[in-house]
């Protein structure tokens, strides 16, 4: 690329090659900070649902982030080319093909406002000599900036390539705005889908954390599609990573075959919503299955198959990752780090009706086993289960889905 600005110092260029260094380490918090604010300002809030959609804005940021630092490792204080490789492309593809178009500048003036307060209270730290202080700022306030503006241009030229080469993004860009909420004919719908809209539907979320796991994706949707003949089965890529289908049928579609296929699948997970019929029931169980998959990855939670009717409530309590490990340990004090088996039994026990012979049936244990193991469940726990058995069995239920959040720092 054409240089536009004298090259750094020798002093200089060493003290930004030391500061890259030491904030490459850094750089997938630093990227979790940068993608949280850069979403919330170029995403429609429509959009921010996705959690997929997320994973794949926060390699984005990641990307970006590496490649200037690693830039100006190798050549310090120089102009950074930015980085579009193959996942990125595929992501910005997505974007386009269910009509969606980011506001890359403001993005990027978000991610910029934060990367430069870290960058400064770096160079502060660790440029004690005032003159080597500016030049530092200096140079890379103007390789910084420059980095921006070549970024946005090759995101809206990559953008514009994608659209053009696209030939499904009228079928996506119609199940976006039915997802959305737009008034919509149902014979209209099923006309341009092919697919029959007043029955009942049932919607799934099916994702896979690694993005070379497309192949399993497919599979997946594949057995789906062939499990009942009886049914019909809508399929839209959503992403690279992800998958949105919906399953209808003239009763309620059993779920059982979409358990069994995703949990025998490899590296596979699946979101699933409250059934709906027609068109507000095609919309209000795909948002309960966008819901579900975000509380999945929102609490690094491992878990394969997720109906959003059983974790409503912990979704509603744990918007703030934070706020939901204070509740955890405010309701279950000593007993949310005791031994799994005491939790389990315990929350078993309030699931099953206070009653100890099917909670001792439910876990196959003895049911002498099941009520010493309550007692003493109940004596750890802070919130005691007979006063307050509801926040009891949601603080239980927080600690079954993501047992991970009890690592995470209180600040």
């Amino acid at each position: 690329m054409e240089e536009l600005w004298p090259p750094p110092t020798p002093e200089a260029a060493e003290a930004i090659r030391s500061l890259c260094q030491r904030l490459l380490p850094d750089a997938e918090a630093l990227a979790d900070a940068l993608s949280a604010s850069t979403r919330r300002v170029q995403f429609d809030p429509a959009v921010l649902s996705d959690a997929s959609l997320g994973e794949e804005d926060r390699d984005l940021n990641h990307s970006d982030l590496v490649q200037w630092l690693t830039s100006n490792i190798q050549h310090p204080g120089r102009r950074v080319e930015p980085y579009i490789g193959p996942r990125i492309t595929a992501y910005i593809g997505d974007l386009v093909a269910r009509g969606i178009a980011p506001d890359f500048a403001a993005g990027w003036r978000a991610a910029l406002g934060i990367g430069w307060r870290r960058w400064l209270e770096e160079c502060s730290a660790h440029c004690p000599d005032r003159d080597l202080l500016v030049d530092v700022l200096d140079v890379s306030a103007t390789s910084l900036m420059q980095y921006a503006l070549d970024s946005v241009a090759t995101l809206r030229e990559v953008s514009l390539a994608a659209a053009m080469g696209n030939a499904d993004a009228e079928a996506i860009a119609l199940i976006q705005m039915i997802a959305n909420g737009a008034p919509m004919a149902e014979d209209f719908a099923e006309e341009r889908l092919r697919y029959r809209m007043a029955r009942w539907h049932v919607g799934l979320v099916l994702w896979a954390d690694d993005p070379g796991r497309q192949d399993a994706l497919e599979e997946a949707s594949a057995a789906l599609r062939s499990t009942d003949a009886g049914r019909s089965t809508l399929v839209a890529r959503a992403s690279t990573t992800s998958r949105w289908i919906w399953l209808s049928g003239a009763d309620t579609p059993d779920l059982h075959p979409a358990e069994k296929i995703v949990t025998t699948a490899d590296e596979v997970r699946v979101a699933v919503g409250r059934p709906g019929r027609g068109l507000a029931g095609f919309r209000s169980s795909h948002q309960d299955a966008l819901s579900a998959q975000a509380l999945i990855v929102r609490l690094g939670s491992e878990r394969r198959f997720t109906a959003y009717a059983d974790v409503e409530l912990i979704d509603a309590l744990t918007k703030d990752r934070a706020g939901a490990r204070r509740f955890v340990l405010n309701t279950l004090g000593p007993l949310a780090e005791a031994d799994l088996t005491l939790r389990q039994a315990l929350l078993t026990y309030v699931q099953c009706g206070f009653n100890t012979t099917r909670a001792a049936a439910n876990l196959y244990a003895h049911r002498n086993t099941i009520e010493r193991r309550v007692s003493r469940a109940n004596e750890l726990s802070a919130v005691k289960v007979e006063n307050n058995p509801t926040h009891v069995a949601a603080a239980l239920l927080v600690l079954d889905i993501a047992p991970e959040i009890m690592k995470t720092s209180p600040s």
